[in-house]
């Protein structure tokens, strides 16, 4: 690891000087993807900046038929609370499945969605119910936010405050997990609210989460397995790795998005 200067902020406000005023700063989440690549000197940050003892970034609260959800709540928090656990079960659900113990205490909800890795599983979740990503500059729809493999719409120096999710009517979320990291080889989120459906798949695609849009259309007409039976995703633009190639890659999407229709009806 290079050296670094180490900033802890006790506000957003300072926080956000702070990042500002040094040429190649980084801001500190929960440290699960930071940290492992600063120590292969993969990552030289000049300084770095924690977000931990800020106290606007953290909680969450529900407000009418939202959730808000600060951006330093742990995984851990978000699928052991029990709000979330009754507005929203299937974020839950995803929130207790990210790792093992020890990376969902400590790994934060806007330190996955900020670095958007193309194989998290927030990210399927900001999609398919249709999120709103709350800085400290301004709102950002999910549509808008997620740009590609581990690039979204936040500029230098921007830092997520909270993320607002919509209450669905109906939602879940399955996965196929890495059964050493956790993360997904695939995973589909499916989420109805009135008559918008959305379907979010994660860990398949080149240039990271994704919508189905033919599987929105088919499940619009009728929410139900059976609609998307011949429905598939085509395996040009997914991923090919050690873990699984495209073709089967495109079929597990099929796989786990039906899985996630049945169990959400």
């Amino acid at each position: 690891m290079f050296a670094f200067t180490y900033h802890r902020p006790h506000s957003l406000r300072s926080a956000s000087a702070m990042i500002h005023k040094v040429e190649e700063g980084k801001l500190l989440a929960g440290g699960q993807t930071l940290l492992p690549t600063m120590k292969q000197r993969l990552a030289a940050p000049s300084d770095i900046v924690d977000l931990m003892q800020v106290p606007e970034l953290k909680g969450i609260t529900v407000k009418g038929s939202t959730v808000i959800i600060g951006a330093m709540t742990t995984h851990d928090e978000v699928a052991t609370s029990a709000a979330v656990g009754e507005a929203i079960p299937a974020l839950a659900k995803l929130a207790g499945g990210i790792g093992d113990p020890q990376v969902r205490h400590k790994g934060t909800i806007g330190g996955s969605v900020a670095n958007n890795d193309p194989a998290a599983d927030y990210p399927a979740a900001c999609l398919a119910l249709n999120a709103t990503i709350i800085t400290n500059k301004r709102k950002i729809g999910a549509d808008a936010f997620f740009k590609g493999m581990f690039e979204t719409a936040l500029e230098p120096g921007e830092i997520i405050k909270a993320i607002a999710f919509p209450v669905p009517s109906k939602a879940n979320y399955q996965k196929f997990p890495n059964p050493a990291s956790r993360y997904a080889v695939v995973g589909v989120f499916v989420a109805k609210k009135g008559k918008d459906v959305r379907v979010a798949v994660t860990g398949a695609g080149q240039n990271g989460v994704f919508r189905a849009r033919t599987m929105e259309a088919a499940l619009a007409v009728k929410f139900n397995a059976k609609s998307l039976q011949g429905v598939s995703i085509p395996a040009d633009g997914l991923n090919t790795d050690i873990h699984a190639g495209a073709d089967y890659r495109a079929h597990l999407i099929g796989v786990m998005a039906k899985r996630a229709v049945a169990a959400a009806v």
